[in-house]
């Protein structure tokens, strides 16, 4: 149950998590639900080059369920799977995946699932 009313901002996270390169960052705010973040992906951005030598894993392990705001992301799942998301796209994607930015536009994602532990070095 909620206490009361809760405002939050992204544009004044409590974190924010830069990606390798300079190629982006993750803004985060904590809700008594989970994360909640705002990623900027700048043309070039690719995780398997910007975020996996932060999380030490092979592929993403986080599941998204994300809206993208603006630009274009390719996603690709460690089965071969793949698709894109541009503007105006609800994505849910399990675990298990790589992606880049499309085109010279930074993509902007909101991700109310699997950015918690997201661009967080491995313990």
């Amino acid at each position: 149950m909620m206490a009361g009313l809760v405002r939050m901002s992204l544009d004044e996270p409590e974190e924010v998590r830069p990606f390798e390169g300079g190629k982006g960052q993750l803004a985060l705010v904590n809700l008594a639900a989970g994360g909640v973040g705002r990623a900027v992906f700048e043309p070039g951005w690719r995780w398997s080059e910007h975020v996996k030598p932060i999380a030490g894993t092979d592929s993403c392990r986080s599941s998204h369920a994300g809206y993208v705001i603006s630009g274009r992301l390719r996603v690709e799942m460690d089965d071969g799977e793949a698709a894109e998301f541009g503007a105006g796209d609800f994505m849910l994607c399990p675990p298990g995946h790589d992606a880049w930015v499309l085109g010279d536009v930074p993509c902007v994602m909101l991700d109310w699932q699997g950015y918690a532990d997201y661009a967080k070095p491995a313990a």
